[in-house]
């Protein structure tokens, strides 16, 4: 049987109580959760493992040795339990508790674990998953995880402005990435919110091209798409800069891709439909004849991880709200021939939107 341990004292009642609140409208006695992200943000447990239980009359966060005293020093209202399998110590913990349905966090559950567990459970308790009804539950961003988010990208903007003062041609395209890391890291980022990209010449034009040991030439775009870490929460920035003078397609491009970034962020205000913000951009694109080229939704949400709900794009049935941290990232690419994307990181506000991001966006041309 798992081993109990004391109530610690934990610091995010508040969202713990939303999902007990929820437990009806989903037809359930307990949630259970397995993503880090979730995990952290409705415990503030930070290991890299656990397996939080979320019920009517209370929550208990299931983790093995390694994290005992951890969990129990970073949680709040939370039983700390300890088992040696997570499979096993669920099993007799949902075992000891008249649980006859329960939701879990599909997105972050294996299929393998999900039907070992269910097979364990013998069919006593129905296991029902939960997915896009998890999606709003962090997109709206308390005051102190806006700050985190701002810090996280001043580290990230401030790296790039220090890397871009000596970028130039021939250096690869690896080596520039990992320079910006080290300089995000230098100014206090826990690590890269996603694996940073640096790509030259008709590498632009894919949208998540990967960098390599290719030197970049002496005229042509980079693009560059980076992000920091703070306390857990992302940034997200995307920058495309001339490595000398731009050809008239390749300025009149980076003059479309700007006009419907700031078309879009002129959009980005509490009540507007998300997908309004995405045609803002998306419309202009076409109008000048690049719309073939625009391939993905013009922006999503961001947090503890660096794709969070909602989404910016034409698919998004929601609606803006004060408080979600979204980016706003138009693109064009040319196969063959190059790429631009210009991303800006805001947060939504009842007139408007303050930018996160601190890069200027005008086309900047290094010689």
């Amino acid at each position: 049987m798992p081993e109990r341990n004391e109530k610690a004292k934990g610091p995010f009642p508040g969202r713990v109580e939303r999902v007990r609140k929820s437990l009806p409208g989903w037809s359930a006695a307990g949630a259970l959760f397995f993503g880090r992200p979730s995990i952290r943000y409705l415990t503030g447990f930070t290991g890299s493992e656990g397996t939080l239980f979320v019920g009517a009359e209370g929550a208990a966060l299931l983790v093995d040795g390694r994290y005992t005293t951890q969990a129990a020093e970073e949680t709040s209202g939370i039983d700390v339990i300890t088992c040696r399998d997570r499979q096993e110590g669920l099993v007799g913990f949902i075992g000891d508790r008249d649980l006859a349905d329960l939701v879990f966090e599909s997105a972050a559950l294996a299929c393998d674990a999900y039907f070992g567990l269910r097979d364990a459970l013998g069919g006593r308790v129905r296991l029902n998953p939960l997915g896009r009804e998890l999606g709003g539950l962090r997109k709206i961003k308390e005051a102190q995880e806006i700050e985190k988010i701002r810090r996280a990208a001043e580290i990230a903007s401030g790296a790039l402005l220090a890397v871009l003062e000596t970028l130039g041609p021939g250096e690869r395209e690896i080596d520039v990435a990992r320079r910006l890391e080290r300089e995000m890291e230098s100014r206090g980022s826990e690590g890269p919110s996603f694996e940073t990209i640096v790509v030259s010449g008709p590498k632009t034009a894919l949208p998540h091209g990967r960098p390599g040991p290719v030197p970049m030439a002496a005229c042509g775009f980079v693009v560059i798409d980076f992000g920091a870490i703070v306390e857990g929460y992302a940034s997200d920035e995307t920058c495309t800069v001339a490595l000398g003078t731009p050809t008239p397609e390749q300025a009149k491009v980076y003059a479309v891709v700007k006009e419907a970034h700031d078309r879009a962020i002129e959009r980005v205000r509490e009540g507007t439909p998300c997908r309004s913000v995405d045609e803002a951009a998306r419309e202009w694109i076409e109008r000048a004849g690049f719309g073939a080229f625009f391939t993905h939704g013009t922006g999503h949400g961001v947090g503890l991880e660096v794709h969070e709900s909602p989404r910016i794009s034409t698919r998004d049935d929601g609606v803006l709200e004060e408080g979600m941290v979204v980016t706003v990232e138009p693109g064009v690419y040319i196969p063959g021939k190059f790429g631009v994307r210009i991303e800006d990181l805001v947060v939504v506000k009842k007139g408007g939107c303050e930018i996160l991001s601190s890069v200027p966006k005008g086309l900047k041309i290094l010689s």
